[in-house]
């Protein structure tokens, strides 16, 4: 174990608490208790399910999560007041978290008090939460903006009252490590210390991790880092960051995070950003050629930690960064054996893809894997050129110029659109070598867009044989022409 850290460390999960308090996010009893479960599940050893003083939902919440019999502290918000108190030992509650302002800042303007009142109804109300029967923990807002002297004498006194632990709160972060190094070592010297960050400007994480290597022995946490404001220290990376970076084990079951941390951005309707760490989508997907490529070989090389650690899988996507490795061992998991030739040609289109916005999605690879695989590497009838001009004004007429068996044919026709114009003018060219009929034409956009990836499937027939053969580009015209080449070439061929 680290000896940088106090043994056990403890993680008090305030998702549904000051995570609800993310605007628009509202939580019913039912779906707190769901969470709630699962967090204590995982391995969270106090949840903040509320306040009790907010509502009668709240107060509801706080009973059915405290008569569920988790293994876990049931804890709730109060303030410095006897009503709040009996809230939540009324309805359950094992602790209270109890939060007076230490700040001259939110005495003199918030609460319009001097520090002696606001001192004395800490302690008053500590000694009454206590009287009810509850653990207390006894927390500073606002503290890392406070006299540090008067936040040591009311944790010291409301100690000696009967304080079980105490919380130094970072209420609008604007702690540093720096800080930490000076206000948490003392502190941590009275009693039990929690660290409660905002992530105001980016340093909850840094600020929580850096409170308990010195002396802080519990975090405040919330699942996907949610909260007022830019939210509070994400319980994911803190409980990865201590893992990973430090070697500390914690007590968490890490293979259910991607699981909690999904459900609760499914209840709450607040969606994981895509390069949220840990969790976010992007956090195990590789597209880069060189990176992919790394990743499939070595996974350690691009990844400093295994995704089944969280819960999760790998991801390998597909666009214009991608290399050749990362295309083959994508096809090879669809059971696709492509040749070095097929290969080559189904990345080139991948890069036409990427190159024009787009990411290619499995059903995208399945579709130009089966275009490409029906073009045979020595194929009879070979596409020169071709061009089809369609208006309001003009009959849509297609040219084309094919190498047939060695020889060049040139031909054009018109057609009642653009596409039924291409397939006249092939099968025309052709007429010579073989009847080749057009029994039936079908096309799907394999996505949504303007510039969705387009699949067109047709059933050609010579001679009583019929096969089917496929095409797939972002243009409808040219997916079509595709289709109608490698359909040939399979009956001129005779390969059904």
């Amino acid at each position: 174990m680290n000896v940088l850290f106090v043994e056990n460390l403890r993680f008090l999960d305030t998702t549904l608490r000051d995570g609800e308090q993310t605007p628009g996010v509202s939580l019913n009893p039912n779906q707190k208790l769901e969470i709630a479960t699962k967090l204590a599940d995982i391995g969270i050893d106090v949840i903040e399910v509320g306040s009790a003083a907010a509502s009668p939902g709240e107060r509801e919440a706080i009973r059915v999560i405290s008569d569920a019999g988790l293994p876990a502290e049931i804890c709730t918000y109060v303030r410095a007041l006897p009503q709040d108190i009996d809230l939540a030992a009324d309805y359950g509650a094992d602790s209270v978290h109890l939060v007076i302002p230490v700040s001259d800042l939110h005495i003199a303007k918030k609460m319009r008090k001097t520090r002696d009142d606001v001192a004395q109804m800490a302690w008053s109300a500590v000694e009454y939460a206590k009287s009810r029967g509850l653990v207390v923990e006894l927390s500073g807002e606002d503290a890392s903006r406070a006299d540090q002297s008067f936040v040591r004498h009311v944790f010291t006194e409301g100690v000696q009252r009967g304080a079980d632990r105490l919380c130094f709160c970072d209420t609008v972060g604007v702690l540093t490590p720096e800080k930490i190094m000076q206000f948490i070592p003392p502190l941590a010297k009275i009693a039990p210390l929690s660290i409660h960050c905002h992530d105001d400007l980016g340093f909850a994480l840094a600020n929580t991790i850096s409170a308990l290597k010195n002396g802080a022995s519990c975090a405040h946490v919330t699942v996907n880092g949610l909260g007022e404001r830019a939210g509070n220290t994400p319980f994911e990376e803190v409980v990865m960051a201590l893992e990973v970076l430090y070697d500390y084990r914690t007590h968490i079951r890490t293979e259910e995070i991607y699981h909690l941390s999904s459900l609760v951005s499914r209840l709450t309707g607040v969606p994981l950003p895509v390069n949220k760490a840990i969790v976010g989508e992007m956090a195990f997907t590789h597209e880069s050629g060189i990176h992919a490529h790394g990743v499939i070989r070595e996974p350690s090389t691009y990844e400093s930690i295994k995704p089944e650690m969280i819960g999760r899988n790998r991801r390998i996507v597909l666009g214009k960064h991608s290399g050749s490795a990362s295309v083959e061992a994508a096809l090879t998991e669809m059971k696709y054996a492509p040749t070095d030739h097929q290969l080559a040609d189904i990345v080139s289109r991948i890069k036409q893809l990427g190159d024009a916005g787009k990411r290619v999605s499995d059903t995208d690879l399945m579709a130009i894997a089966d275009a490409v695989l029906a073009i045979e590497c020595n194929p009879v009838i070979r596409l020169q050129q071709f061009t089809v001009v369609s208006g309001s004004s003009m009959i849509p007429t297609a040219s084309v110029t094919l190498n047939i068996n060695g020889q060049e044919l040139t031909g054009a026709a018109t057609g009642d659109g653009p596409v039924d114009a291409a397939m006249q003018v092939l099968r025309k060219s052709i007429a010579d070598v073989a009847d080749i009929r057009l029994e039936e034409y079908h096309v799907d956009a394999i996505s949504g867009g303007t510039d969705a990836l387009v699949e067109v499937t047709v059933r050609l027939s010579k001679d009583g044989k019929i096969i089917t053969s496929r095409g797939a580009r972002t243009d409808i015209i040219m997916a079509s022409v595709e289709a109608m080449i490698a359909g040939m070439n399979r009956l001129l061929e005779g390969k059904a």
